[in-house]
């Protein structure tokens, strides 16, 4: 596995995380780049879970970018919460799901962990939809998610990669800061699922 191949994604998702703990629409655009460079070396580390993961990012990278600049009715997206039923719902649904591909992984691959991958990828999803529609949870989802990958990636000797998601896992607590400032500085806050507080 060539180590320049770790050392760009890794700066390039390092650079759109921060875009994204600063509410930057540029995130979407710099982390394209660095979805296509992990999906790479994830594959040669026989990370599928973590490849699969790097696909749905870049399609919901798009799909973010374009939120985020025109939103619902043509602005851009407020900052808002989301309701904590739906989100333990949501929680629940991911561990499941978790679990099943987990299970296919083990049973028709090499994957090294995959139920802990699998962890990460699922988490790693429900953070993303949070992250594209402005919630403001999508931060509590991305300390768990680094939380699990960190010892994952160390466990591969991906050690530049885990010190990066242990910088994430740090940045998780200033986006959720940064995020709740603006969120409570909002001129009309968005209390729950888009309804005005």
């Amino acid at each position: 596995m060539p180590p320049m191949l770790e050392i760009l994604a890794n700066c390039f998702y390092l650079v759109a995380v921060l875009l994204a703990a600063r509410n930057s629409v540029h995130t979407w655009s710099v982390g394209l780049i660095g979805c296509g460079l992990f999906g790479w070396l994830f594959f040669e580390v026989q990370l599928y879970a973590d490849l699969t993961l790097q696909v749905f990012y870049i399609v919901t990278s798009l799909i973010g970018w374009w939120g985020w600049l025109y939103g619902k009715s043509g602005a851009a997206l407020p900052i808002a919460r989301t309701s904590w039923p739906g989100l333990l719902g949501a929680l629940l649904l991911a561990v499941l799901v978790a679990l099943g591909y987990g299970a296919l992984l083990h049973r028709f691959t090499d994957a090294y962990a995959p139920f802990l991958d699998s962890l990460v990828l699922t988490f790693s999803v429900l953070a993303q939809l949070l992250l594209m529609r402005r919630k403001l949870e999508n931060w509590y989802c991305w300390l768990l998610v680094n939380s699990l990958a960190v010892p994952l990636f160390v466990s591969r000797e991906l050690y530049l990669t885990g010190f990066v998601y242990a910088l994430f896992w740090c940045n998780a607590w200033y986006g959720l800061y940064r995020w709740r400032r603006e969120w409570s500085g909002q001129s009309s806050p968005i209390a729950v699922d888009g309804q005005r507080a």
